[in-house]
């Protein structure tokens, strides 16, 4: 079995911290537990890096992705959520670059498996701009899983129980180690590996309260606001974690 993955934050792993300042990540799990579940060695390359937009990510991490060898049995791909934060979402050209990737990967017959982010908008400034603009996007994919016969759709926006704050990291953007696994086995699931889905802690409550929102803001939201308006990324400098294939064994 191969597998890579390409896309953004959500994909390379950010918010599931392991030692030494890297990131690990529902992909890396999905890799872990393929060669678990299948109980034999599985290859795995990551191409996705942070803040990346749905361009850059299909032109710069596709091909390279089919390109490896030997060739994927299995392409992961999520895009478009950096995108849809921005005022200049352009609906039509994510739809046609998400079906670039269904082309291209059904040419060279690989397994794709699409997915969308899981649900952030509960926590985030103008929360319910994005919620439409990934509705529209998820009808696209689920059409698409019932178009290819080579496309899973796993749809973690609707899944109610990583809504809650619990799942979520400090930014608010991005999921913690629980929602990592969480994401990862509802893959795992979908791609033939039965994997039953990690829950809260009965009781869990997150902080709450003005100072709560005023700490947020200004460790979270004004950086972010300061990278767009100069025209800076999360991902600037950065590269992928794994560009060709690493192994990895059952144990």
């Amino acid at each position: 079995m191969r597998f890579v993955a390409i896309g953004d934050s959500f994909t390379e792993g950010v918010g599931d911290r392991i030692d030494g300042g890297a990131v690990r990540g529902w992909a890396d799990l999905v890799a872990a537990g393929l060669a678990a579940g299948l109980d034999e060695p599985v290859d795995y390359a990551n191409l996705a890096i942070r803040g990346r937009l749905i361009g850059p990510i299909v032109g710069e991490q596709l091909e390279p992705a089919l390109a490896l060898s030997p060739r994927p049995d299995v392409l992961a791909f999520n895009g478009g959520g950096n995108d849809m934060m921005r005022p200049g979402f352009d609906r039509d050209e994510i739809v046609r670059l998400t079906e670039q990737v269904v082309r291209r990967t059904e040419e060279a017959g690989v397994r794709l498996l699409l997915q969308t982010g899981a649900d952030a908008t509960f926590g985030l400034p103008r929360g319910d701009m994005m919620r439409s603009r990934v509705a529209v996007f998820t009808d696209l994919l689920t059409a698409l899983e019932d178009q290819y016969e080579h496309v899973t759709f796993v749809d973690n926006f609707a899944d109610e129980e990583m809504r809650k704050p619990g799942y979520w990291d400090a930014d608010r953007l991005h999921l913690n180690e629980l929602g990592h696994r969480r994401v990862a086995a509802r893959a795992l699931t979908a791609l033939g590996v039965p994997t039953e889905l990690p829950t809260l802690e009965s009781g869990h409550r997150a902080p709450t309260g003005v100072l709560v929102e005023a700490r947020y803001y200004a460790t979270y939201v004004l950086p972010w606001i300061g990278r767009r308006l100069t025209g800076r990324s999360s991902g600037d400098g950065r590269s992928a974690k794994f560009a060709d294939w690493v192994r990895i064994d059952p144990s």
